[in-house]
């Protein structure tokens, strides 16, 4: 069986911390491509972050220098650390993967995270 499961949201004030965790499973990890998007009420799904090739990685403008992604292919994780949260960051965060030659991608539950002002 083939799933994501997001955890690690909860409630923080502003200029907080939280450590998000996507735990895959049933993939071929270490050859897909994997991130976290975001929905911020009322707007559509947007990119957050995502590994590219080496250690490269993609950043969305508002997350850069306050987030950071990182995967673990022994472990077929993917983690997302936030610091200095802002309220605008309040969304539900989705891991994402997309399996190797494959458009369509698989999505975990989401996990919501609310920043206090």
């Amino acid at each position: 069986q083939v799933q994501l499961v997001e955890s690690g949201g909860g409630l923080v004030q502003a200029g907080g911390s939280l450590r998000l965790s996507c735990i895959a499973s049933g993939f071929n990890f270490d050859i897909s491509t994997v991130g976290w998007d975001r929905q911020v009420p009322g707007e559509q799904l947007e990119l957050v972050a995502t590994p590219t090739a080496g250690d490269l990685r993609n950043y969305a403008p508002f997350a850069k220098g306050r987030f950071t992604i990182s995967r673990d292919n022994d472990k077929a994780t993917l983690d997302l650390q936030r610091n200095d949260l802002k309220p605008d960051d309040t969304a539900v965060y989705y891991c994402y993967l997309y399996q190797r030659w494959s458009y369509d991608p698989y999505w975990g539950q989401g996990t919501q995270v609310t920043v206090s002002s």
